[in-house]
């Protein structure tokens, strides 16, 4: 990534998709969606199987390129498609347990095998790209609801979510293979790459440098405690063995602790929530002005493997979602992470500011369907500022 990108590159995007409209990132049931239609009955499910295929399409033009090198963008054009096929197969061994897998087979590169932009474009781009189609098993996870009094609540039948009943006052427990943001940083109009928004910026907060592979996934579990209109929850989960890297720990010799409170309300009759979330990865990462003055002193290259140790890197971020008619909806994210650290997992992205509007198609007969507007806002520290100026990727 380099400031002061020109003015004149231009991102165009095709997205094709065949699917039930949900959340596809969702591992858990979303406070959100849960029972959209009060008055029909809701049966309980004792398993489901669903699908869902992505076809999209990005490039970019011809732009001015002065400090183009190995990890920008390609000031000469380009043009990448990725392609997706997953199977969500669920089902309820007892009262309250649900085991999910989701098979899933990948194809295709981002723009420049998903380099050149911290705030990248799609965020269907995994950082691992192939020309043949492949497989892999990107979750395997068991959750267990436990009641514990309240209001009853329906649950629809979603990806990743069983047909059935909750009550409102419940704690949930979720293990395996999985996304972080699954359960963390979730947002009704700006979370699924499958379903509204595509870059990683509006999907996640581009500070929330969460423990992943390189497709986005890890081991781990995370609890949450729903009282009232507040919900606590916390999550342990495996780093990759090397920053960036396809290979996770197992045994969290390196991990990441997650932790967010949320808060759901009413404004004007309409349904809103404010998250606050944090992470804590401890690791064995680089201090970037480390790696800067060991190049200096031995006129290296910079590189960050000889001087990474273990360490602290830490983050926050602010998660707000409000409805405002039927058919429109607004968000907004704001985060930091200590930005004197190598980016671990997610992408150079030390501060950020996010929002936009979705609207629901209502309007023009098709109430699955949403468009959306967004503005994204993303900065990196002096220290990485250096680290890239002295020839860092």
């Amino acid at each position: 990534m380099q400031p002061g990108w020109p003015g004149s590159l231009i991102l165009a995007t095709l997205s094709l998709m065949c699917a039930p409209a949900a959340l596809a990132q969702a591992t858990g049931p979303s406070t959100t969606n849960a029972a959209d239609d009060s008055s029909r009955p809701t049966a309980s499910e004792r398993f489901a199987l669903h699908a869902q295929s992505t076809f999209v399409a990005q490039g970019n033009f011809a732009f001015r390129a002065p400090y183009e090198g190995a990890n920008s963008l390609d000031g000469g054009g380009d043009l990448r498609e990725t392609w997706d096929v997953t199977v969500y197969a669920g089902v309820k061994p007892w009262a309250g347990g649900e085991i999910w897998a989701n098979p899933e087979v990948d194809q295709g590169f981002g723009l420049r095998n998903t380099l050149g932009a911290a705030g990248f474009p799609s965020a269907e781009a995994y950082k691992v790209g192939k020309k043949a189609p492949y497989v892999r098993l990107q979750r395997l996870f068991f959750r267990q609801t436990i009641d514990l009094g309240g209001d009853t609540e329906k649950v629809a039948g979603d990806l990743n979510q069983l047909a059935g009943a909750r009550s409102s006052n419940r704690i949930v427990i979720t293990m395996g293979k999985m996304g972080v943001v699954d359960v963390f940083d979730q947002n009704r109009y700006a979370h699924d790459p499958r379903g509204d928004f595509l870059n990683w910026a509006a999907v996640d907060a581009g500070s929330f440098d969460y423990a992943a592979d390189a497709w986005g996934y890890t081991y781990g579990g995370a609890a949450e405690f729903y009282t009232g209109r507040f919900t606590v929850r916390a999550g342990l989960f495996n780093l990759s063995k090397v920053p960036n890297d396809v290979s996770l720990e197992t045994n969290f010799r390196q991990y990441q602790i997650d932790g967010e409170i949320e808060e759901r309300h009413m404004i004007g009759g309409r349904p809103g929530a404010v998250r606050v979330t944090g992470f804590l990865s401890h690791g064995n990462f680089a201090k970037l002005d480390d790696a800067v003055a060991l190049a200096a002193a031995t006129g290296n290259p910079v590189d960050n493997v000889p001087v990474r140790a273990f360490r602290n890197r830490t983050g926050v971020s602010i998660d707000v979602e409000q409805e405002v008619s039927d058919t429109v909806g607004v968000f907004l994210r704001a985060g930091i992470a200590d930005g004197s650290i190598e980016a671990i997992e997610f992408t150079d992205i030390d501060r950020t500011l996010s929002g936009g509007v979705s609207i629901a198609g209502a309007g023009w007969g098709r109430p699955k369907d949403r468009a959306g507007f967004a503005l994204i806002a993303n900065g990196i520290s002096s220290t990485r500022q250096r680290f890239l100026a002295a020839g860092g990727l």
